[in-house]
């Protein structure tokens, strides 16, 4: 069976569907997140580049869980018993709910909260870059 895709990437933006991503949708992106990060946009940067393509193509991002066990010394992590194998459960989700347990709609209004929130931050960034060109 396959997997809820909605999880998988962004749909739409605008209400308007993206299609394939390309290269110049990627390049798009990377430019406006330089532009947030109050970088240069016509100079985004190899990581502006892998999170536009992150954000688009809906790869891995990596949680706030997970990054606070990667700042923690392997040494100081959960060491589980020696010898123990463990065992695996499967995971069972409803029809509509994706691997974290989200359904379809709350997955709808994420994304269209992130899409939001990155339209507002880019208005800002561009707001700004005019206000400095008339300051100097």
């Amino acid at each position: 069976m396959n997997k809820n895709p909605l999880n998988k990437g962004i749909l739409t933006e605008n209400a308007i569907g993206i299609g394939t991503v390309t290269a110049e949708m990627v390049e798009v992106r990377a430019r406006e997140l330089a532009a947030i990060a109050g970088r240069v946009p016509s100079q985004p940067s190899e990581v502006d580049y892998e999170q536009a393509k992150r954000e688009l193509t809906g790869g891995p991002d990596m949680d706030i869980q997970e990054a606070v066990l990667e700042s923690i010394p392997e040494s100081e992590r959960w060491d589980p018993v020696r010898g123990s194998t463990g065992r695996h459960t499967p995971e069972s989700f409803g029809e509509d709910e994706d691997s974290e347990g989200w359904s379809e709609s709350a997955q709808l209004v994420e994304e269209g909260i992130k899409e939001a929130e990155h339209d507002q931050m880019l208005q800002a960034a561009q707001a700004a870059e005019k206000k400095d060109e008339r300051e100097q």
